[in-house]
C-alpha cells in the first residue's frame, strides 16, 4: 500500500503562512532543498488543498522564467512532470491539474492510497492536512522549522478535535538554521 506523506514549512511559532496568507519567509538553502528532493523521488502524486494549490499554479508552470534559484530549477520540471490532485468542494480545476477530489475524504484517500505506484506527497497547508490526520490517513509528517515567528496566519493542525500522538521518527539540522522532523502517527 502507498503512503501518504505530508510535508510542510512551518514557522517556529507554528504558523504555515504568515498574517496575510505569504509564504515568503521559508528559505530553502541546498540541505533542505536535498531533503525535499528526496522526498519527491519517493512520490509519483502531488497532493494539494486549494490555498496551496492556487499558489503553487500560480508560481511553478513557468518558475524557471522568474528566478534562477537552485531548488526552483530543479523542482519546476518535476512538478510540471507529476501528476496533481486537488482537494476541493468548489474548484473545478485546470489546465494543471490532474483530478479534482470534491467529496468522501476518506474512501477517496483510502483508494489512492491502495493503487500501485509510488507514495503520494501532501505539500503545505493545514486544512487538508488536519481533516486527513483527523481520519488517521497520513502516513509520515515531514515538518521544517524555520527560524521566524510570525505572530499569525494558518496554524498547523489548528485547534484539532482531538489529541494526535505522533511518534518521532528522526530530527536535524539543515542549512544551520532549519529544523526539519519527520514523525509517524503513533499506534493507537
Amino acid at each position: 500500500m502507498r503512503k501518504l506523506i505530508y510535508w510542510v514549512h512551518v514557522s517556529v511559532d507554528g504558523f504555515v503562512d504568515g498574517p496575510g496568507g505569504e509564504f515568503d519567509w521559508a528559505q530553502m538553502g541546498p540541505e533542505l532543498s536535498a531533503y525535499s528532493e528526496a522526498l519527491d523521488g519517493r512520490v509519483d502524486t502531488l497532493l494539494f488543498g486549494r490555498p496551496v494549490w492556487e499558489m503553487m499554479v500560480g508560481f511553478w508552470p513557468a518558475a524557471e522564467s522568474m528566478t534562477d534559484d537552485p531548488h526552483v530549477l530543479a523542482f519546476a520540471p518535476f512538478w510540471r512532470a507529476t501528476p496533481k490532485i486537488v482537494f476541493s468542494r468548489s474548484y473545478q480545476g485546470d489546465d494543471w491539474t490532474s483530478r479534482v477530489i470534491s467529496g468522501d475524504l476518506a474512501g477517496q484517500v483510502n483508494e489512492l492510497k491502495a493503487q500501485p505506484g509510488k507514495d503520494l506527497l501532501l505539500t503545505g497547508g493545514a486544512a487538508l492536512a488536519g481533516e486527513l490526520t483527523k481520519l488517521g490517513l497520513i502516513d509520515e509528517y515531514h515538518v521544517a522549522v524555520h527560524p521566524v515567528a510570525l505572530g499569525g496566519g494558518r496554524r498547523l493542525f489548528a485547534q484539532p478535535e482531538q489529541r494526535q500522538s505522533l511518534q518521532l521518527v528522526g530530527s536535524r539540522i539543515v542549512d544551520g538554521r532549519v529544523v526539519v522532523s519527520q514523525y509517524e502517527a503513533a499506534q493507537r
